[in-house]
C-alpha cells in the first residue's frame, strides 16, 4: 500500500467517526497519554492543537497544561517554508488561514524543540518499527531532526491506526511511543 492509499484509508475512517466517538476517543486517549507522561520525566514538552477528527481533541493543549502546570508546553507555529517554529502555550490561540490553531505568544525559533524531553506529534498511522505517516508536508520530519537525543517522541492515534507497515523514506523520522484510546 502506498502512502497516498494509506492516508486515504485512514482519513476516510476518521471521517466516519461521530462527534460522540471523537469525544470518547479523546478522553480515553488522554487517560493513556497521562499514564505515559507520568513515567517520563520532563520539564518541557511539545504538543499540538488537534483539528477535525485528529486524535486528542481540540482541548489537548489545555488538558496538558492543567495536568502538568510546572512543565513548559510548546506548540508549533507553521512557517511559510512548512518548517515548525515554536511558542509557549499560555492559553491563547488563534486560527490561521490554513485552518490550524497556533499559540499567540512570542516565537522561539525552530530550535526550541531541542528543549523538550517529550515531543507529541500528530500522525495518521504508525507501524511497529516506529515509522510514522503524517499528512505529507514534512513539517514534523524536519522538526524531529532537531529533537534532543533520547527525547520521547509520541504519536497520538485512533484505534486501528497502529498498522503492520507504513511506507517510509530515508527522511522520515521515527517515533518512540504510540498512544491509542484502547476503546472496545
Amino acid at each position: 500500500m502506498t502512502k497516498a492509499e494509506l492516508r486515504s484509508r485512514i482519513l476516510a475512517s476518521r471521517a466516519r467517526m461521530t462527534p460522540s466517538d471523537l469525544l470518547a476517543a479523546a478522553d480515553a486517549l488522554f487517560a493513556q497519554l497521562l499514564l505515559l507522561l507520568h513515567r517520563v520525566p520532563h520539564e518541557a514538552l511539545t504538543a499540538y492543537r488537534p483539528i477535525g477528527s485528529e486524535p486528542g481533541g481540540p482541548s489537548l493543549p489545555e488538558r496538558l497544561a492543567v495536568a502538568f502546570p510546572t512543565s513548559t508546553l510548546l506548540l508549533p507555529v507553521l512557517r511559510p517554508d512548512l518548517d515548525l517554529d515554536w511558542s509557549v502555550y499560555s492559553g491563547s490561540m488563534t486560527r490561521t488561514e490554513r485552518g490550524l490553531y497556533e499559540p499567540t505568544g512570542p516565537r522561539l525559533g525552530v530550535d526550541a524543540v531541542t528543549t523538550a524531553q517529550v515531543i507529541i506529534v500528530p500522525a495518521l498511522a504508525v507501524d511497529r518499527d516506529g515509522h510514522r505517516l503524517g499528512r505529507g508536508g514534512g513539517s514534523y520530519d524536519r522538526a524531529l531532526t532537531r529533537a534532543r537525543p533520547g527525547a520521547t517522541i509520541v504519536a497520538l492515534l485512533h484505534d486501528g491506526e497502529l498498522v503492520e507497515r507504513v511506507p517510509h523514506e530515508p527522511h522520515d523520522r521515527r517515533i518512540t511511543a504510540t498512544v491509542v484510546p484502547g476503546l472496545r
